[in-house]
């Protein structure tokens, strides 16, 4: 992004977090695996699950949780389902 310094000359900026969040919300989540002894700090009302289960969750750009499922292709198919852009997370 280019903003102009007091001065009037362009600089080049890296984006905050929240306009970097912003420019994909409501289009763009991401895919993150996740291991069932996580799902409760994401998900605070999902029940309590056996240990060492692996999951995939789908966040928003902003990083708020949207839905949790047990397969990656179960996740990307809700995302196509609200015409959602998919971008996995390491």
């Amino acid at each position: 992004m280019v903003r102009e310094n007091a001065a009037g000359a362009a600089r080049h900026n890296p984006l905050s977090a929240a306009e970097f969040a912003a420019i994909g919300d409501g289009h763009i989540a991401y895919v993150k695996p996740i291991l069932s002894q996580e799902l409760n700090a994401l998900f605070p009302q999902a029940p309590e699950l056996e240990p060492g289960l692996e999951l995939f969750a789908l966040l928003g750009a902003d990083g708020s949780p949207i839905v949790v499922a047990d397969t990656r292709e179960a996740l990307i198919e809700s995302a196509r389902e609200h015409e959602l852009v998919t971008v996995s997370l390491h």
